[in-house]
């Protein structure tokens, strides 16, 4: 696996019809979905198994109210045996560039699920949320609602459950499916009312330590 990280501003049109190929439908992540999300991030990251595209990210690292954070806007990973491993490199890559963008902090990994699987992004991670059998905190409600509004739908959130009420049109999220991998306990039922061909996406977060980043935790 080969990862490459890049300003979202040397994406070509090319390389973004290339990314839109490995979309699912009925995601709706097409060329014109993808080139408006490349103007709404910073950084895209893609990974490729020889020349074979296996999967990509868009993301963004900065501070929501002073806290350090990388939010994954779209990310999309090939559906083939190599999913997981496709994954874990990519997220690998954003941790290590949150590293060394927020050394000696921990940091927020912010996004939208489109599937239970996507809670595989978060291994390794603390305090992730939502999780099944536990009620959120009026922080934690408070964290959906800032990741709700930075996403761009704080007016779709129910910030009980962290779902994001689709309309039927394309919304970004992390869309990632293995029939093999392991779940966390519980991922299936937090996603009981999330309906993803409508749109619904699940905000999820959770928390690298600083501790973890720096020494290697997250690294392939």
């Amino acid at each position: 696996m080969v990862v490459t990280t890049k300003d979202c501003t040397a994406l070509s049109d090319a390389e973004l019809e290339e990314l839109a190929d490995l979309g699912v439908e009925p995601l709706g992540f097409d060329i014109g979905f993808l080139s408006k999300e490349r103007e709404e991030w910073v950084l895209v990251t893609t990974v490729r198994d020889g020349r074979k595209l296996r999967g990509y990210s868009f993301c963004t690292l900065e501070r929501i109210g002073g806290t350090p954070s990388l939010l994954v806007g779209v990310a999309s990973v090939d559906r083939t045996s190599r999913a997981e491993s496709a994954l874990k490199a990519m997220m690998a890559d954003q941790f290590r560039r949150a590293l060394l963008a927020f050394p000696d902090e921990d940091v927020l990994l912010g996004t939208r699920l489109v599937r239970a699987d996507g809670f595989c992004a978060f291994t390794g991670l603390v305090d992730v949320v939502p999780a099944a059998g536990h009620r959120p905190s009026g922080e934690e409600r408070a964290w959906a609602r800032r990741l709700a509004k930075r996403f761009g739908a704080e007016s779709r959130l129910d910030d009980r459950t962290f779902v994001v009420k689709g309309d039927g049109s394309a919304a970004g999220g992390l869309d990632f499916v293995h029939p093999k991998v392991k779940l966390p306990e519980g991922a299936l039922e937090v996603f009981g009312a999330v309906d993803s061909e409508r749109g619904d996406r699940l905000v999820a977060f959770g928390w690298a330590m600083a501790e973890d980043l720096a020494g290697g935790k997250f690294s392939r």
